[in-house]
């Protein structure tokens, strides 16, 4: 593992542009990212003690709830004791997509067939509306637009299933804290950089959008989230890595995986740690029954890492980091 941790820092680097404007990595600071390659209920508790960060006040989990039919989401034997730990409850926004949780009856009565009413509250934050809360980076958003109930946590664990995704190629925390924590017409928002707030007209506009101008956005919502919780003070990100399908948890008949599981990583710097799951990816030797191209291709076909890249302009977080392996 410690051999494959000095290949990936070096990767990393490689990854990483030039021209970052993020003040604490020209003092040279390396945010960390802790591993575990123990994906389990203890694997995750585990990675979230490293980072040693106590939420404060009402504790928001931010994760997917899964689109029914699929089956690739983070199970609620997964989660349980982490979300129990903190004292957390559940959260999620309805989709902006004609599928089984686009409204709130239908997405209410996934979250209870998915289990998740079995180990904690759970809210689904845009079911009684939504409110604007500001962006640092108005390129292509004005305001970001999330579910109303966001302004009643005080502390936010972005807890996100890593994998592929059919428009932005992955997702990992920053779509998670985008497109996840967005209600749904701020997902139309988002999708269209900035061309309608209406869901029922994002489809129309979705192919009139650049797909840069896409990631840009989602990169700019996941910063006002993070801002939005102390200027990133009260957020704290974990990506767990397995299931690693080309398809999203939004997919409900998702492409199964082609790579084996990796682990589960952590940071308090979202732009740090997606980079780290993409090193990651990257770094995998294909061989029988672990195969990274498809996912690659995925990625590459849709430009993903420009999300990463942005994120990191605009001054969300960094590229370089400092890997460190807590098994």
């Amino acid at each position: 593992m410690k051999k494959l941790l000095i290949i990936l820092s070096a990767f990393a680097l490689m990854l990483t542009s030039c021209g970052n404007t993020n003040k604490k990595t020209e003092e040279n600071y390396l945010p960390k990212v802790y591993m575990t390659s123990d994906i389990s209920a203890d694997g995750l508790v585990k990675v979230y003690e490293a980072l040693g960060v106590k939420p404060e006040g009402k504790v928001a989990v931010k994760i997917s709830t899964g689109e029914p039919g699929g089956h690739n989401f983070l199970q609620p034997s997964l989660i349980k004791n982490l979300v129990q730990k903190v004292n957390g409850t559940i959260v999620e926004c309805n989709t902006a997509y004609t599928g089984k949780r686009y409204t709130s009856e239908e997405h209410w009565q996934a979250v209870k067939d998915h289990g998740f009413l079995d180990i904690a509250e759970v809210d689904i934050m845009d079911e009684k509306g939504e409110i604007r809360i500001p962006v640092q980076d108005t390129t292509h958003l004005k305001f970001n637009l999330v579910g109303q109930n966001l302004q009643n946590y005080d502390f936010m664990i972005n807890l996100a299933h890593f994998k592929g995704h059919a428009m932005g190629g992955f997702g990992g925390v920053l779509k998670n804290q985008s497109i996840g924590v967005a209600s749904a017409n701020g997902k139309a928002y988002i999708h269209t950089a900035g061309k309608t707030v209406k869901k029922e007209d994002m489809w129309e506009n979705i192919f009139k959008t650049e797909q840069d101008h896409f990631l840009e956005s989602m990169a700019a919502a996941a910063q006002s989230v993070h801002e939005y919780f102390d200027g990133g003070e009260s957020i704290i990100y974990i990506n767990v890595m397995n299931n690693l399908s080309v398809d999203c948890d939004c997919n409900a008949h998702p492409a199964d995986p082609a790579m084996k599981d990796i682990g589960i990583l952590a940071s308090t710097d979202p732009v740090a740690l997606d980079q780290a799951c993409l090193a990651l990816v990257f770094a995998v030797v294909p061989e029988e029954g672990n195969d990274n191209q498809p996912l690659i291709e995925r990625i590459n076909s849709r430009h993903g890492t420009h999300i990463v890249d942005y994120a990191e302009q605009i001054g969300l977080g960094s590229k370089k980091y400092e890997l460190i392996d807590i098994d």
